[in-house]
C-alpha cells in the first residue's frame, strides 16, 4: 500500500483486500463482540477500533493464516484491555454490568437477555472461552490459539465458567422450589 501525505489511497485498500475482508466478516465480528460485551453499543466501539488497527497492520495481518482468527483476538485483547481501563476509571463497575438488561416482550429475546446477562457477570477470559467455544463453536486447541495459552488453561476457564453459570442458573430455581413448597 502506499501513503500519500498521512492517508490511504481509496484504490490501495481494496487491492490490499481489507474492504473483502471487512464486507465478509464485519457482522460476524459484532456478532461476537456483541456476545463477549453484553453491549450493542459498546462491541460496534471496540470492532470500529480494532478493525481500525487492523487496518494499518492489514499487510501482516493478511499473511497469516487465518486473518479472521487474528481480528478475532485482537477483538477479545480490546475488551479485555477496555475492561481493565474502565476498572481504573469508574467506581462501581460490578454494579453496571450486573443491573438487567431492558426486558423484551418476546420470551425468546427476555431469555437471550438473561444470557447475557450471565455471560456479563463472568470475568473477562471465563467469558472469552465460553463465548470461542459454543458461540464459534471452537476445539480447545484452536481456543488455545487464540488466548495464546495452554489447552488446560482452556478447558479450566471453561469449567470454572460453566459451574458460576450453573450455581446462578440454580439459586432462582432453589428458591422458586422452595417458595412453591411453602405455599
Amino acid at each position: 500500500m502506499q501513503q500519500i501525505a498521512g492517508s490511504w489511497r481509496l484504490k490501495d485498500v481494496a487491492d490490499s483486500g481489507f474492504a473483502a475482508f471487512v464486507a465478509d466478516r464485519q457482522a460476524a465480528l459484532l456478532r461476537f463482540a456483541m456476545v463477549l460485551t453484553g453491549d450493542a453499543v459498546l462491541s460496534q466501539d471496540i470492532v470500529a477500533d480494532v478493525l481500525s488497527r487492523a487496518f494499518e497492520r492489514w499487510p501482516r495481518i493478511a499473511q497469516t493464516e487465518q486473518p479472521y482468527a487474528y481480528v478475532r483476538r485482537m477483538v477479545i485483547n480490546e475488551h479485555v484491555s477496555w475492561r481493565r481501563r474502565l476498572r481504573r476509571f469508574a467506581f462501581g463497575f460490578d454494579r453496571e454490568f450486573s443491573q438487567p438488561l431492558a426486558d423484551d416482550p418476546a420470551t425468546t429475546h427476555a431469555e437471550r437477555d438473561a444470557m447475557l446477562r450471565r455471560l456479563a457477570s463472568l470475568p473477562p477470559k471465563q467469558r472469552a472461552v465460553i463465548v470461542l467455544r459454543f458461540y464459534d463453536d471452537l476445539p480447545d486447541a484452536e481456543i488455545a490459539a487464540a488466548m495464546h495459552c495452554a489447552e488446560s488453561t482452556v478447558r479450566s476457564n471453561i469449567a470454572r465458567a460453566l459451574a458460576a453459570l450453573r450455581i446462578e442458573l440454580t439459586e432462582p430455581m432453589a428458591e422458586q422450589m422452595t417458595v412453591n413448597r411453602n405455599q
